[in-house]
């Protein structure tokens, strides 16, 4: 079976490919490692000067694979687990070179969160994002909730957690959470456009433009992370998730008491 998830280069451009489409690229446990491997693989790569970040099939992510969650032998805590997944994703703050992402379809929970770390982000009309994990009685754990935070505010990303509710390309245009929305005819023709422009600046200006904003930006998502990694590990042992995992399995009305 090919890869689920590729790298591929082209001169001083990188290009992922996630590569499950049969699932809407649902990211299980062998997608993460092989991302996270291909994020070392680009921290060492000086050469590169732009990475693109895209899909095949109809959706940059459909967010986490139900189906394989417990599929294996679970050897690592909860809390292992998440700080496995931090240290992952936490490398695209390493890299030299800016990542843009081609969102289309569903970028869901954690795709999404991990499109939101990204430098860039593109959507294809039609493109839609969403935060489910509260309506499955957990938070977003991945970092993406602070950068929703610092690009829309308060109001938007209470709105978008809270509620789980999906938010369409136009509305993601207009709060900043993507820079363009284009025909999805043209979406990798419009972000690969965008990569060779930023390959064609010299290399030292765009790691120093790059270094400012990450300066702004960087430590407050390394922060929000931190207490996610607090939070979601209290509610995996919380009277609260409990309560709510019997109830569904009981079809009866929840009762929570806040703890």
């Amino acid at each position: 079976m090919a890869d689920k998830v590729l790298l591929e280069y082209d001169g001083p451009i990188a290009t992922i490919t996630n590569n499950n489409p049969e699932k809407h690229n649902a990211f299980d446990d062998e997608m993460d490692q092989l991302l996270w491997q291909i994020l070392a693989e680009l921290r060492g790569r000086s050469d590169v000067r732009a990475v693109i970040w895209r899909a095949e099939g109809k959706s940059f992510s459909s967010g986490r694979d139900v189906g394989a969650i417990g599929g294996g032998q679970v050897t690592m805590t909860h809390h292992e687990l998440m700080t496995r997944g931090h240290r992952g994703i936490q490398q695209l703050f390493d890299l030299d070179a800016p990542v843009l992402v081609a969102c289309k379809g569903w970028s869901i929970g954690a795709s999404f969160q991990r499109a939101l770390l990204a430098d860039i982000r593109v959507a294809a009309e039609g493109a839609r994002f969403m935060l489910p994990e509260t309506v499955h009685g957990v938070i977003p754990d991945t970092g993406g909730v602070g950068r929703l935070f610092q690009i829309c505010g308060h109001g938007v990303a209470s709105d978008l957690v809270l509620t789980g509710r999906p938010m369409d390309a136009a509305e993601a245009y207009a709060h900043g959470v993507v820079s363009r929305v284009v025909p999805a005819a043209e979406l990798d023709a419009t972000v690969r456009e965008m990569a060779e422009k930023i390959a064609a600046v010299p290399a030292a200006t765009v790691k120093t433009a790059r270094r400012v904003i990450k300066h702004l930006a960087e430590p407050q998502i390394r922060s929000s992370m931190a207490e996610e990694l607090i939070a979601q590990t209290y509610l995996s042992r919380s009277d609260d998730l409990a309560e709510f995992r019997a109830a569904r399995a009981e079809n009866r009305p929840p009762h929570y008491t806040g703890s």
